[in-house]
């Protein structure tokens, strides 16, 4: 890795690059070092400081950023001293990293600029290598099985459905179906009978925060810059265990604050589901402990938009927090009126921790994926169905 410096370092800069096996290439001003940028394509990554001959880091960046060439080399900008206005200016225009100099272990510029080269080695691979397209298509077995199971029961519940219908449409004003936006394989338009009063939609937000049976911790947490890192206080005083980040502010390393972020974001529940929740009308309380209102969902399956059997397709709000592999994974099964979280606890109550069901999904995405996958299989699993349609909770 070659790194070019602009300005004026320390000697103890190119000792740490030399210990790392890096070139160092240093320059004083931003015209050398343009020079060199255009006549050196073994440039990796650019170190420059804030406050240069004739003009100012930003500048140069600026100048570079013109060039198709040079502007996808990462960017660290170096300053002597803590200017929110320069450390907004520098993220909003793309530098890749800032630091203040004169508080900030030179190890630990040298070591961020190996990881930035790391990246930009990584995005490189990955632009460079054809990725082929794979079209997912649903085992034709799959599909028949879905299209006759559909048509049948929908012939036979017909009358029930339409009794449903004016019971809802009797007890209160609005449309007696539901449509709302879900995620499975796709996104599509998900038909229920309606199980809520109008206007339900707008009250989630303050409702999950107080009723969501999978919220495992009920105080909102926040990031706290007063709490003293403990890996920072094993060090001297002007040290720290990573790069310090400023933030409103407030001054804290990065381990630390990585470290806040990552226990508040696992401590905040992905899934939302409300217990004994006030929006649902008397009708509604009874179609959803018989799993009536979910009849409509066999149009979807004729539609093709979901399965008998595959992994409940989720709101929008709750698919786009699934970022992980280990939790996106359940995405590699077609979406399901039933499936194996509905059939193993369904029938508890709806007692269910979001571990348990994030399990039991990526269990059938394995199954529907690997060479165990049969339709017996999904049989099963409608058979064990029937028995858990009626349930206590309003869940």
């Amino acid at each position: 890795m070659t790194i070019l410096y602009i300005g004026n370092s320390l000697e103890s800069y190119a000792q740490i690059a030399k210990d790392k096996n890096i070139i160092w290439n240093e320059v004083s001003n931003g015209i050398e070092a343009l020079i060199i940028l255009k006549t050196n394509s073994e440039i990796d990554v650019i170190i420059c400081e804030y406050n240069l001959p004739g003009n100012t880091g930003m500048f140069f960046y600026n100048t570079i950023k013109s060039d198709s060439n040079l502007k996808k080399r990462p960017f660290i900008l170096l300053s002597e001293e803590y200017n929110p206005k320069l450390f907004t200016e520098a993220f909003t225009k793309g530098i890749n990293d800032f630091f203040v100099s004169t508080s900030t272990d030179k190890n630990q510029i040298i070591e961020r600029v190996q990881s930035l080269y790391k990246i930009q080695c990584l995005k490189t691979h990955v632009l460079a290598t054809k990725v082929s397209n794979h079209t997912y298509k649903l085992p034709l077995s799959k599909r028949i099985f879905d299209i006759v199971f559909a048509s049948l029961v929908l012939i036979g519940i017909t009358p029930l459905m339409l009794l449903t219908m004016l019971a809802i449409r009797l007890e209160s004003k609005g449309k007696v179906y539901y449509i709302a936006k879900r995620v499975g394989r796709k996104t599509f338009d998900f038909y229920k009978l309606r199980s809520m009063r109008t206007g339900s939609d707008e009250l989630i937000e303050n409702l999950a925060k107080k009723n969501n049976q999978y919220n495992k911790n009920k105080e909102e947490k926040t990031i706290s810059f007063n709490t003293a890192c403990p890996e920072c206080s094993k060090l001297d005083t002007g040290h720290s265990c990573s790069p310090l980040l400023f933030i409103n502010e407030n001054q804290i390393c990065d381990y630390w604050y990585s470290f806040q972020k990552k226990e508040i974001e696992s401590a905040n529940s992905t899934f939302i589901k409300i217990v004994d929740d006030p929006r649902i009308t008397k009708v509604g309380k009874f179609i959803r402990n018989t799993s009536i209102d979910e009849l409509p969902q066999l149009i979807n399956v004729i539609k093709g938009d979901m399965s008998i059997v595959g992994n409940r397709p989720l709101p929008v709000y709750e698919a786009e927090l699934l970022t992980k592999d280990t939790i996106s994974k359940r995405f590699l099964a077609p979406a399901g009126i039933t499936g194996l979280w509905q059939v193993e606890l369904r029938g508890r109550g709806g007692n269910m921790s979001e571990e348990e069901r994030m399990r039991l999904d990526n269990e059938y995405a394995d199954n529907f994926t690997g060479n165990k996958y049969s339709i017996w299989y999904d049989v099963k699993l409608i058979l064990r169905t029937f028995p858990e349609l009626i349930q206590k909770s309003t869940v």
